[in-house]
């Protein structure tokens, strides 16, 4: 079982935002904002139904990221 390092806090990973420059905020895995119970369900599940084809067989976990300037939003995936 391989484990985020950003989500269990091991690792900070800064992000420069493409559109002005600054630092852009980690809002957690993609998979929570789903719905209501998706930060409730197994982690691997909600990998093979997330939508991206190689997140579960390549061991990465997508993570919001938004910048709190520009408001520009990306998906980073982080090597677990």
């Amino acid at each position: 079982m391989t484990v985020c390092p950003v989500c269990n806090g091991l690792k900070e990973i800064q992000v420069s935002c493409g559109g002005c420059g600054n630092n852009m905020k980690d809002y957690g895995r993609v998979m929570d904002f789903y719905d209501n119970y998706s930060a409730y369900m197994p982690i691997d599940q909600m990998k093979l139904e997330d939508g991206y084809p190689d997140t579960y067989s390549d061991h990465k976990c997508p993570h919001f990221y938004q910048c709190p300037t520009c408001q520009k939003d990306e998906v980073i995936f982080i090597k677990e």
